[in-house]
């Protein structure tokens, strides 16, 4: 089965934004963090633009975080939406809620994490940075 890592994207924020992330989760990058300016191609590139991420990447659990930054200069441009977010399954209430806690600083809470009538454990919010989550822990399924 393929396995599915979310990559995220941000302008020019994607190092302060994964140091915030490692904060919170633990543990180290995979490899280093790549920069635009390192890239072939990107000699006329302004310093700022040099200096923004070209690919950053996070274990967490068996599962990958990935993100670059855009480049305005390239044409891209960042929409911040809410149609994709970031679905944690934590393997305890404890955990569920230090994640949330933590993630959520600073960001918008959009449904206080708490026991669901469909009977999970659940919570919603847009981070600091854009980025939307979800907290959703069941014990059935930790099992």
């Amino acid at each position: 089965m393929a396995k599915l890592n979310p990559y995220l994207n941000f302008d020019g924020k994607a190092e302060e934004a994964f140091n915030f992330y490692k904060s919170v989760f633990g543990g180290e990058f995979l490899g280093e963090i790549h920069k635009m300016g390192n890239a072939p191609g990107t000699e006329n590139l302004s310093d700022e633009e040099k200096n923004r991420v070209m690919h950053i990447a996070l274990p967490i659990g068996g599962d990958l975080l990935m993100a670059s930054d855009i480049v305005p200069s390239f044409g891209q441009n960042l929409n911040v939406g809410n149609n994709n977010y970031v679905s944690i399954f934590p393997e305890s209430k404890e955990e569920a809620d230090r994640l949330f806690k933590g993630l959520s600083e600073g960001g918008n809470v959009e449904m206080p994490i708490e026991d669901q009538f469909w009977g999970d454990y659940f919570g919603s919010f847009q981070d600091k940075y854009g980025v939307h989550w979800m907290v959703n822990y069941n014990e059935g399924y930790t099992k």
